[in-house]
């Protein structure tokens, strides 16, 4: 509703918080969410966040959907808008805070080069994303906390 009406271009959306002791009962996880990330390598919890994990996806998909079917001037709103999706760990069994899986979706009114896969090399920040994305929306940054640059390539400017 914020994007349909212009009140803001900018938002953040947390599907669930570190450390969420939520379980998912609806979709046949009692568990608790942070528990299963603690898999200790066995298969059934692994299952279980592999599960849980594309329960998140879909509803991000649905949220993407619900904004391509929306106009907004000449396109659609996810064509202009830019969204980062997804978390600053990627493996919880063993705290790694590298190789992060997420991904760059919607069109930023034609700055963004969508439709790829792009595998970065391994240790580069998230904040080097960050902040690349802040600069291609104009803010003028040198540097955003642990970032070592940007990176060329992932917008049109």
């Amino acid at each position: 509703m914020a994007f349909q009406t212009d009140i803001t271009r900018v938002i953040t959306f947390m599907m669930s918080r570190e450390v969420s002791p939520r379980s998912y009962p609806e979709l046949g996880i009692p568990d608790p969410h942070h528990g299963l990330s603690h898999h200790q390598d066995n298969p059934v919890q692994m299952e279980k966040l592999a599960r849980l994990n594309r329960h998140h996806i879909e509803q991000f998909a649905y949220f993407m959907d619900r904004l391509a079917a929306t106009p907004d001037g000449e396109a659609t709103l996810l064509d202009n808008i830019v969204m980062l999706y997804g978390c600053g760990i990627s493996d919880g069994n063993k705290h790694l805070h590298t190789d992060l899986p997420c991904f760059v979706a919607g069109g930023g009114s034609g700055t963004h080069k969508g439709g790829r896969h792009i595998k970065f090399e391994d240790d580069l920040e998230i904040s080097n994303l960050q902040l690349t994305m802040l600069q291609n929306f104009g803010v003028e940054l040198e540097t955003l906390g642990d970032s070592s640059g940007t990176i060329s390539g992932l917008f049109n400017s």
